[in-house]
């Protein structure tokens, strides 16, 4: 399902009426088409309830719109340039020293080691070498960067806006487009997609996921694209694990899965119409989905899912989950208000 019209304004928004994952000033869209904001019957709520822990609650004005882990090092970015650190698994939270430092949101970040990359909007790049200091880097574009990846190599790719793809060797410091010269030709109505999310593999292979369901795949920078899967509803949130087993999740519950690193997916049925925002899994079976007004769990590798009583999920937004690799049992949520939430599936 198209969540815009493809048509370009002067500000570089889709016009028309439609879902926007990241609204002009960096604030979560509430809207949808095609129903996606209805709600079907709520599947069964799973018999043992995850543990949640509020860590941070932040402030109404705030707003995270992603997180990421290596090891015990977190980063969580969202409204305004926030910029938020973690040493210790995501138990402690401090503001970084460039917090604050633009206007523009932070809608992505990844993390590798010591190095990390956040983006956002107006093709905004920030990099830094110890997660404390951090600089601009040369995206070369203004498009709003809606999520970036990067491997153990230093090989990152940044995804956007009107089919925006770039890619960088060295860390984020540098960027070129990598982007198919024709994108518009992967939809149906000709328009260029939005891509929501990206994940880049050790291998190099980078998969890319967004409007029409679309998930391409390059293994040679950008060279050559091949579709692997299209749809009507659009993916947002993506994750591909080492093992090969991976998730992309979307608009009115859409939730895809892969055993081969993303080369084949099939549905996972996920009995929620909800516009599923992000998705994190652990080795042992364990999966967490963020989305607008719900959260979904999984203790059976995605088999099937039930979704979370607790608190505010039913009537609020968390925009990601990640597991922390120094504890395999906890998953860290961002979203709404600047919160960022401990679950243990």
């Amino acid at each position: 399902m198209r969540t815009g019209t493809g048509i370009r304004t002067g500000k570089g928004m889709h016009t028309g009426k439609g879902m926007h994952w990241i609204a002009a000033l960096g604030v979560l869209g509430a809207a949808c088409t095609g129903g996606g904001g209805a709600r079907a019957a709520a599947p069964a709520v799973a018999a043992t309830m995850p543990k949640v822990t509020a860590i941070i609650a932040g402030t109404a004005h705030q707003a995270l719109f992603a997180v990421a882990f290596a090891g015990e090092r977190g980063i969580a970015v969202g409204a305004a340039g926030e910029i938020l650190l973690s040493n210790d698994g995501g138990n402690t939270w401090r503001a970084s020293q460039t917090s604050g430092s633009t206007t523009l949101s932070l809608l992505g970040v990844d993390i590798r080691g010591d190095r990390a990359i956040a983006v956002g909007q107006g093709g905004l790049v920030l990099v830094s070498q110890g997660m404390d200091a951090w600089q601009k880097g040369a995206s070369d574009t203004q498009e709003r960067l809606f999520a970036v990846s990067m491997n153990g190599k230093g090989k990152a790719v940044a995804v956007g806006a009107f089919g925006t793809v770039i890619l960088s060797a060295d860390s984020g410091h540098t960027w070129r487009a990598i982007a198919p010269a024709d994108v518009a030709r992967y939809s149906d109505q000709g328009a260029e997609p939005h891509l929501y999310a990206v994940s880049v593999a050790d291998s190099g292979m980078v998969t890319v996921a967004g409007e029409f369901g679309l998930i391409l795949r390059s293994a040679d920078d950008g060279a050559h694209w091949t579709v692997v899967h299209k749809g009507e509803a659009s993916l947002f949130g993506l994750e591909l694990r080492a093992d090969g087993v991976g998730f992309a999740v979307g608009q009115s519950g859409t939730i895809l899965r892969t055993a081969d690193g993303g080369a084949t997916w099939s549905v996972s049925p996920s009995g929620s119409e909800a516009n599923l925002l992000g998705v994190s899994s652990a080795a042992d079976g364990k999966a967490v989905v963020t989305a607008m007004n719900s959260v979904l769990v999984s203790d059976d590798h995605g088999t099937s899912w039930h979704p979370v009583t607790w608190g505010d999920f039913g009537s609020a937004w968390y925009a990601q989950a990640q597991f922390v690799d120094s504890q395999p049992d906890a998953a860290i949520l961002v979203g709404h208000a600047g919160r960022i939430l401990r679950m243990s599936p």
